[in-house]
């Protein structure tokens, strides 16, 4: 027989929210009883390597959990959760017309035949095709084979070179699709530090990170030193979650139009589609949970092991989950549970 777990009973009653600056706390009710039921499979590690769960309801804090060893004061690694800051900050930089706008083609930012394998296709690769995992680079992190495979690219001297000299797969450009694709997200992160002043560590602060009073976090680094835009960028869970506001916000934050609702609405918005239940937009996921007969959809970020920020624009509510279930084959679909069994039927009953 498995030993019974014998877990703290303080451990599964729903936390109490602690006076701070970053937010207003909510008085709306919520079933506890969810809550506390997560709670308990999390103290029993029928969910594994839970780190935080924060819950923001009508622009107010609601639910605010720390698990494993975590409190309000860590920085979460949640990995590829950094690629949808890579779109808002190509966002601000549109919209403070340092890029034209998405639609620019990748030759105007490099001479492709400084590279390797040129090709005329790759002359006409948009900022969009990056940002929508479309482009026709040979590149796929879902297939180990493929050359554009981002465990190619790590060991590299030189990401952006890498990503710049792989070969164009001919049936993309025939027919274009959706294949995740992490170096073309480091390619943006060189476009925009190449474009704004400062670059795009320095512009991240100034344009983005402290007009939402976000100031703890840390970057990694490509080897050419620049803040890595493919993922890795860590933070509060309380953070993550304004980063999800400023969505739900369509770009504003205290007065101040940080990107603007076009770029907004284009980057939550289903630009292709995955499969039969799934789209992506701007670096962004897109699906919809159907709980009891109603449907919630969802747009959100997503990192290795389960790392997500929710954002529910019909419902104004944004979902922190972090983990640390790192290559598991559990993390996401772990995530899916506690979101369809326990979070969204929280705060929707």
């Amino acid at each position: 027989m498995v030993p019974e777990i014998k877990i703290n009973e303080k451990h599964v009653k729903v936390q109490p929210i602690k006076p701070l600056n970053d937010w207003q706390i909510s008085t709306e009710t919520f079933d506890k009883s969810y809550i506390e039921s997560l709670n308990r499979k999390i103290a029993i590690n029928t969910f594994k390597d839970i780190t935080s769960i924060v819950v923001i309801k009508d622009g107010k804090l609601l639910v605010e959990e720390y698990f494993n060893g975590s409190n309000r004061n860590t920085l979460h690694d949640t990995r590829s959760v950094g690629k949808s800051f890579a779109s808002a900050i190509l966002g601000i930089a549109i919209k403070d017309g340092y890029i034209n706008s998405e639609m620019q083609m990748l030759h105007e930012f490099y001479d492709f035949n400084a590279f390797q394998n040129y090709s005329i296709s790759k002359d006409s690769i948009t900022l969009k095709s990056l940002l929508t995992m479309s482009s026709p680079f040979d590149g796929s992190d879902m297939n180990q084979e493929s050359q554009g495979n981002e465990e190619n690219m790590y060991p590299s001297k030189n990401w952006v070179n890498f990503t710049l000299d792989l070969p164009i797969d001919n049936r993309k450009v025939a027919n274009p699709r959706w294949d995740y694709f992490t170096a073309g997200v480091v390619v943006i992160g060189d476009i925009i530090h190449k474009s704004v002043p400062g670059g795009l560590e320095k512009y991240a602060e100034k344009q983005l990170f402290e007009p939402l009073g976000i100031t703890k976090y840390k970057w990694q680094y490509t080897p050419q030193k620049v803040a890595n835009t493919a993922g890795g960028l860590k933070m509060r869970a309380i953070d993550y979650a304004k980063f999800g506001q400023l969505y739900l916000n369509q770009g504003e934050w205290n007065g101040r139009q940080i990107f603007t609702k076009e770029w907004a609405a284009k980057s939550l918005s289903r630009q292709i589609s995955i499969s039969e239940e799934e789209y992506y937009g701007f670096l962004f996921w897109n699906k919809t949970y159907n709980i009891a007969g109603m449907n919630y959809e969802a747009y959100y970020s997503s990192g290795n092991g389960g790392n997500k920020i929710f954002i529910f624009k019909e419902k104004a509510t944004i979902i922190v989950v972090t983990s640390k279930a790192f290559n598991t084959t559990y993390g996401h679909k772990q995530v899916d549970n506690i979101m369809q069994n326990y979070l969204i039927p929280a705060i929707t009953h």
